[in-house]
């Protein structure tokens, strides 16, 4: 089944810009398509950095003050 799949090429090898369901090691064929240059796709903030999968505490944003100007850190507030 084919699949079409945006790379961009480091000068040795294709690198996809999204995450794909290809097992690692699986041989694949791949058709080159040079992209338009200029024409990139726009993201929103919220795709992006839902895209990082972060880790950290639940509480970022009742214990920002903490986090920005290293009070530190009481449990009870």
């Amino acid at each position: 089944m084919p699949k079409t799949l945006r790379a961009h090429f480091d000068g040795k090898a294709f690198w996809p810009e999204e995450p794909t369901d290809i097992a690692p090691g699986t041989k694949v064929k791949i058709t080159i398509e040079i992209a338009a240059p200029g024409k990139k796709e726009k993201r929103s903030f919220l795709e992006t950095a839902a895209k990082l999968s972060l880790d950290g505490p639940a509480d970022w944003s009742s214990r920002l003050e903490d986090y920005l100007y290293r009070e530190p850190l009481n449990e009870n507030s």
